[in-house]
C-alpha cells in the first residue's frame, strides 16, 4: 500500500529531479531549482493531475478489480495519498481532484504552516509510539 502512495509524486517528479541533479553536478546550472537554462518540463502538469485524480484512481480501480475479479485494497494508497493532498496542498500544487471532469480545487494548509507540522509529526510520534508498546506487549506476552 505504501507503493503506492509514494508511486504518484515519483512518477511525476522523478525524470525532473534527475535531470536538475545531473545539470547540477556536471555545472551546466548553478541551482538545483528552474533557472531558464534547462530543459522545461510542462508536461509534468498534466502527469501530476491524471495522477492525484479521484476521478482517474476510480476508474483505474475499478479496471484493476475486473481485471483481477476481486479489489486490490493494496491500491487504496493511491486513494489516501489523494485524500491527504486535498487537504495539505495550496497554489501552483493545489489538488485538482476530479480532474478531468473538473478543475475544481481545495486550498489546504501547507505542511510548513507551524502548529500543522507540529501536529503532523506528534501523529507520526503517536503512531510509532503504539506500534512499539503493541511490539514490546506481544514480545513479553510471549515469554
Amino acid at each position: 500500500m505504501a507503493a503506492w502512495g509514494v508511486l504518484l509524486d515519483l512518477i511525476v517528479f522523478t525524470i525532473p529531479a534527475c535531470v536538475r541533479i545531473s545539470r547540477w553536478l556536471t555545472g551546466a546550472s548553478k541551482s538545483l531549482l528552474p533557472d531558464g537554462s534547462g530543459p522545461r518540463f510542462d508536461w509534468v502538469w498534466g502527469l501530476y493531475n491524471a495522477s492525484h485524480s479521484a476521478f482517474v484512481f476510480g476508474l483505474c480501480f475499478v479496471t484493476v478489480w475486473l481485471l483481477i475479479r476481486r479489489p486490490a485494497l493494496e491500491m487504496l494508497g493511491w486513494a489516501i495519498h489523494i485524500f491527504i493532498d486535498i487537504f495539505t496542498h495550496t497554489g501552483l500544487f493545489a489538488i485538482q481532484f476530479l480532474w478531468p471532469v473538473s478543475s475544481i480545487h481545495f486550498d489546504g494548509k501547507r505542511w510548513e504552516t507551524p502548529w500543522f507540522l507540529a501536529l503532523n509529526y506528534a501523529a507520526l510520534a503517536s503512531v510509532y509510539l503504539w506500534m512499539w508498546v503493541r511490539r514490546a506487549t506481544n514480545r513479553a506476552s510471549r515469554e
